[in-house]
């Protein structure tokens, strides 16, 4: 074998065995407290996995997010976890799956998803969470804040998102189009049954600790709803909220895309979502 040959060759080990020793002996690049909080998304009534897909996808090609588990959870309860939430994953995401999907009571729903939260803070231990909701999963969080937002065991809300909520009345059911209105306060001169239920939110959310972004839409029809939320309904979360919340910010998507279903699939709605869960 030719000299020089010889010398590539040993070259070649040296360089290997040096990068071998460097890949084995250098710590992991840490990722921020911040950024590894995880944000749960919530579906709404009669919602699937297709309910909160392109929010996901959008949060991980525009903010180098990571879905890590899909929580399902069955008709009576019990939480199955799928997916493998590796440490060090910056901005996690968990997908929560009601396999009862028409399930109308909001305690029920809640206390499914105060499971999911126990569940992977079981098995992945964090003090903080974020969450995006969508229509019903915005009242699912609401009671979970009325009946657990004094629990300190728990892990504590840090930012949520609503999208298109219902917190005092749905259109056809308990509401109707430019029937109610908010007073100077922000509090609705009509309320719902529910609504009074979650005025007590008033006093249970610990104070200067929660950021929301409410988006709610206009069609530009008159109606001053999405179709099926009127707009006094989603920013009546404002009375219930606001004077406790660190932050708080509505968002108003108007046009055919601001319908209340449409709203988990635009691209506006994407982009307020994650300025606001992971910044720039």
């Amino acid at each position: 074998m030719k000299k020089w040959v010889k010398i590539m060759l040993g070259s070649l080990v040296i360089v290997g065995l040096l990068g071998w020793y460097f890949a084995a002996n250098t710590p992991p690049t840490k990722v921020s407290a911040r950024n590894q909080v995880p944000t749960f998304y919530l579906h709404g009534w009669g919602g699937t996995a297709n309910s909160t897909n392109r929010m996901i996808k959008a949060a991980e090609q525009q903010k180098d997010a990571t879905k890590v588990l899909t929580a399902k959870v069955s008709s009576t309860g019990q939480v199955a976890l799928i997916g493998n939430w590796r440490a060090q994953t910056k901005r996690p995401i968990i997908q929560v799956l009601f396999q009862n999907n028409k399930q109308g009571n909001y305690q029920i729903t809640s206390r499914w998803f105060k499971k999911v939260l126990v569940a992977v803070n079981q098995q992945h231990h964090f003090k903080q969470f974020n969450v995006v909701a969508h229509s019903m999963g915005n009242l699912t969080l609401a009671y979970y804040l009325l009946n657990n937002a004094e629990n300190a065991k728990l892990p504590q809300l840090a930012k949520q998102v609503n999208i298109a909520g219902h917190f005092d009345g749905i259109l056809g059911m308990d509401d109707q189009a430019n029937q109610n209105r908010l007073k100077a306060s922000g509090e609705p001169v009509k309320m719902n049954a529910t609504y009074r239920q979650l005025l007590a939110l008033r006093q249970v959310v610990p104070a200067k600790q929660l950021q929301i972004l409410n988006i709610y839409g206009d069609l530009g029809d008159g109606s001053h709803s999405d179709g099926r939320v009127s707009n006094v309904s989603s920013q009546s979360l404002a009375y219930l909220l606001q004077g406790r919340a660190k932050s708080y910010r509505e968002v108003k998507i108007t046009g055919e895309k601001a319908q209340h279903s449409a709203l988990h699939a635009n691209a506006q709605v994407d982009h307020q979502v994650g300025q606001f869960l992971w910044g720039k």
